[in-house]
């Protein structure tokens, strides 16, 4: 009787954490269901040294992902101003916790609880659900139910070593939005969002990707190609994150002073490009971990095509936007060459395994050009405020990258690859249907993540509110907001 009245004086944001720490007892007075994974005492040594190797590889990339964390930080804590740089920094710190622990509770069992086996990890048998639908003689898989809180697989290595894979994917979509949302966005808010999206929001499109749902079913079920194929995230993590972030940065509004009632644009520098450049190249390194680390197997030699496909359309996305803005405006533009070579990761993220390189550099290049016109046409035409570029980089390159594998897969990788037979094949050679796919699944993404996303803001806006006071916004968010200074001495 003493708990309720002292759960309604909270915010939501405490009573959100509160249940959540009554799920994870109840969870952990679950009875745990035995794995029911093959052993590696129980394989020949050639095949359990294979398991081993595959299982170290999928540990160190998911080490690489964990690390974009620190990139993403210093990127958006550079490109917005000093006086929001320890809020900027403590919402890239904050989302790694709040998301694992969401992930842990819910996430993971959303997302993979249908999956019953990780062939390159030695793991078969697994205990799984799924909640699907049948219509007419097609099942439909629409969202995970199993491996909550880990209890039913918590002695099996290859389930615990993706759930940190799994877990560093979804804190790359999750920290999307704080770069778009940054110096205006509260941070009782924040955490809200952390935890909807990690519990909820990202798990849902994975699942129908990647946890055996019913996008990746399309060339089962309806003949389209191998279903939606997207090998290492363009648009379950980046696509995802990207249009979350846009339904926040058009819920919270701009920053004070950014559009003018004139129609001018407002020059709101960040504080440090030095600071946002080696955040770049700290994401570009950990994205070796994102593309290669996705085969799930060092013992898979397509890791050296993915590798290289994976620079070179960074660096054609870049050298796009510099020379792009250097015959335009007769300079380089250092902030949007940083841009751009994300944009180029985002977008070979989806095919990395499945193109050449030649097409890997035109992937890149499109891409620098698309970073470039959506970041002027979201200010210019949209009046949407977006400090980092966390829409054009992940939501328009993430969608691009998406269709790029309907088009450009040479058909030399993916036989198999989501119950289908033969390698994935593009426009280029001749499937239209796997464009058909890629096509379906970014519609998807925009239709449904982005109107949950939407709906989401929304409510919380009508409840506790996104945004800070203009007088916290006017001051800064460190002093006001999170009580400390970044630079107290300037």
């Amino acid at each position: 009787m003493g708990q309720r009245p002292l759960l309604r004086s909270c915010t939501p944001g405490t009573r959100l954490i509160v249940s959540s720490l009554v799920f994870a007892v109840v969870l952990l007075l679950t009875p745990s269901t035995p794995a029911g994974a093959q052993k590696l005492d129980q394989v020949p040594a050639v095949e359990a040294l294979t398991y081993t190797l595959n299982l170290a590889w999928v540990l160190i990339a998911g080490f690489l992902v964990m690390f974009m964390q620190l990139g993403f930080a210093l990127l958006e804590t550079g490109f917005t101003r000093a006086k929001n740089a320890v809020n900027t920094m403590a919402m890239n710190l904050t989302i790694y916790p709040v998301g694992l622990i969401g992930f842990w509770l819910t996430g993971y069992g959303f997302m993979m609880g249908g999956i019953h086996q990780w062939p390159s990890l030695g793991a078969f048998g697994l205990p799984h659900g799924e909640l699907s639908v049948r219509i007419g003689h097609h099942m439909l898989g629409l969202i995970g139910f199993g491996k909550f809180g880990l209890l039913a697989v918590n002695n099996d290595p290859a389930s615990l070593a993706m759930f940190l894979f799994g877990t560093v994917f979804m804190g790359v979509a999750a920290t999307i939005p704080t770069g778009a949302m940054a110096e205006r966005w509260k941070f009782s808010a924040f955490l809200l969002y952390g935890f909807f999206m990690s519990m909820f929001l990202y798990p849902l499109y994975g699942n129908w990707v990647w946890g055996g749902g019913w996008l990746s079913q399309l060339g089962v079920n309806f003949g389209l190609g191998h279903g939606q194929v997207d090998f290492g995230g363009s648009s379950v993590v980046n696509m995802t994150g990207g249009l979350t972030a846009l339904a926040g940065a058009m819920v919270l509004g701009p920053r004070i002073g950014k559009f003018r009632r004139d129609g001018a644009i407002g020059l709101l520098a960040g504080h440090n490009l030095p600071l946002a450049m080696s955040g770049t190249l700290i994401l570009a390194f950990g994205w070796f971990g994102l593309n290669a680390g996705s085969t799930l197997a060092a013992s898979d030699p397509r890791i050296g095509l993915i590798a290289v496909n994976t620079m070179l359309a960074s660096a054609a996305g870049s050298l796009t936007t510099i020379f792009y803005l250097q015959q335009r405006y007769n300079r380089p533009d250092v902030a949007m060459a940083c841009h751009g070579l994300l944009g180029g990761l985002v977008a070979i993220t989806a095919s990395c395994a499945f193109v050449s390189p030649a097409a890997a550099v035109l992937i890149g290049i499109i891409a620098g050009f698309l970073v470039v016109g959506s970041v002027l046409a979201l200010e210019r035409r949209f009046r949407i405020d977006d400090p980092a570029g966390a829409i054009p980089v992940h939501g328009v390159c993430g969608l691009w990258g998406a269709l790029a594998v309907g088009i450009f897969a040479d058909g030399t990788y993916g036989d198999g690859w989501n119950g289908i037979a033969g390698p994935v094949r593009g426009l280029i050679e001749g499937d239209f249907g796997q464009f058909i796919a890629q096509l379906i699944g970014v519609s998807i993404n925009a239709i449904v993540i982005f109107g949950l996303a939407m709906a989401f803001f929304v409510i919380v806006e009508r409840t506790i509110g996104n945004r800070v006071p203009a007088e916290v916004e006017w001051s800064g968010l460190d002093s006001l907001e999170m009580g400390s200074e970044a630079y107290p001495n300037v």
